[in-house]
């Protein structure tokens, strides 16, 4: 027989190691929140290191930190969201080079079955595009039963154009190979990308179908992606290098992404689909749906017109919507924060949900987004936004 004492203490032991579990987690969600904390700090001070501290980027830095100071409600609710959700699984990785790390999103566990994925490909000028950014649009797509996968990449200088959309391709390869562990259909698999995200994730797709035509050995294939999704996108290097040059990503650091002016053909999707070679490889290529906004100075909407003419050209379906009165960040974050109606997120729902008829009955009676941030917040982040 026991003593009361050994008892006593067994019962102790094993009462405090859930406590201690959670200590543990908690520990860990700090430690992670700090290591991104200091990873944006960093990607903040090499943009300002590449772009210089001229007049013109002093004033759009502070018109920046204004921009998202006026956002800071919406930005701390995911914030907490994304460090503290157990539906979202953080720096799952996918490669062997810096940075090849993906944030996955999952919807609420039920017994439907396998779920429609998104991988979700951020932008950032190709100088300071994280997985974080796409943390919104994770979240809400998760509420809708669609699983988000976050992409992050190496950037300049830690990378240039060709390892940021060979590191983008093998994300795709992960999540194609490997989502229905966590759940997702490996045969309802979508690829979005947006601003740089959209450039680099189409380049990925189209360099995919080439290889694919050629009877090369791949690890997925782009006739496995259901759509593409692109938001606000350049797809044209030859007719973006001035313009970014004249709002300040200056030509010398474009060059220098984009490995010099003799690589631009090569990641210009809207040029490459007319080599003869491309084009029978355009015959693999998904559904393509083009975003943008009439008033994105950023990226003007003509470039995802003249994507779509390009790819109407070699008979890829394709459709072009574009959104009046709406800027570079409009479609993705101030509607998003708005809550209520966003005639994109319910575009992208209803396409992914197509053939779903459960689903559709399910977004039919879902309730309204939460708006995140006031509305005169809101309108003035519309006044002061640098983008």
């Amino acid at each position: 027989m026991q003593s009361p004492g050994k008892v006593r203490r067994r019962v102790l032991g094993k009462s405090s190691a859930p406590q201690i579990c959670r200590q543990q987690s908690l520990t860990r969600d700090i430690g992670h929140a700090a290591a991104e904390t200091y990873l944006i700090t960093r990607l903040s001070f090499d943009l300002l290191g590449y772009l210089g501290v001229g007049y013109r980027w002093i004033t759009r830095l502070l018109a920046l930190a204004c921009y998202a100071i006026l956002l800071m409600p919406g930005f701390l609710q995911v914030a907490y969201h994304y460090f503290f959700s157990p539906q979202v699984r953080r720096s799952i990785v996918y490669g062997d080079q810096p940075r090849n790390r993906l944030d996955l999103y999952l919807p609420p566990p039920t017994s439907d079955g396998l779920k429609p994925v998104v991988v979700f490909v951020t932008g950032g000028a190709w100088i300071i595009g994280y997985k974080a950014w796409g943390s919104l649009l994770g979240l809400q797509l998760a509420e809708r039963d669609i699983i988000v996968a976050c992409l992050d990449y190496r950037n300049f200088p830690q990378g240039t154009i060709s390892d940021m959309v060979r590191d983008v391709s093998q994300g795709i390869s992960f999540v194609c190979n490997s989502i229905s562990a966590f759940g997702g259909d490996p045969n309802r698999i979508y690829l979005m990308g947006q601003s740089a995200g959209a450039h680099i994730s189409s380049c990925a797709l189209i360099e995919q179908a080439i290889k694919e035509s050629n009877g090369e050995r791949i690890s997925w294939s782009a006739s496995q992606i259901k759509a593409y999704f692109g938001l606000s996108g350049g797809y044209n290097l030859f007719n973006m290098v001035e313009h970014f040059h004249n709002r300040g990503l200056y030509r010398s650091i474009f060059l220098s992404i984009m490995e010099g002016e003799e690589s631009f053909e090569q990641y210009s999707p809207g040029i490459r689909l007319k080599e003869p070679r491309v084009r029978k490889a355009a015959s693999l290529l998904t559904h393509i749906v083009l975003f943008h906004g009439s008033k994105d100075y950023s990226i003007p909407c003509e470039a995802s017109k003249t994507f779509a003419e390009a790819l109407q050209g070699v008979e890829v379906k394709t459709d072009l919507i574009v959104y009046d009165g709406k800027t570079h960040t409009d479609l993705f974050l101030q509607d998003p924060l708005r809550g209520g109606k966003d005639e994109l997120f319910d575009h992208i729902v209803a396409m992914i949900h197509a053939n779903d008829r459960d689903a559709l009955g399910k977004d039919a009676v879902a309730p309204p987004r939460r708006r995140l941030v006031p509305e005169f917040l809101l309108k003035l982040a519309g006044k002061v936004s640098p983008f």
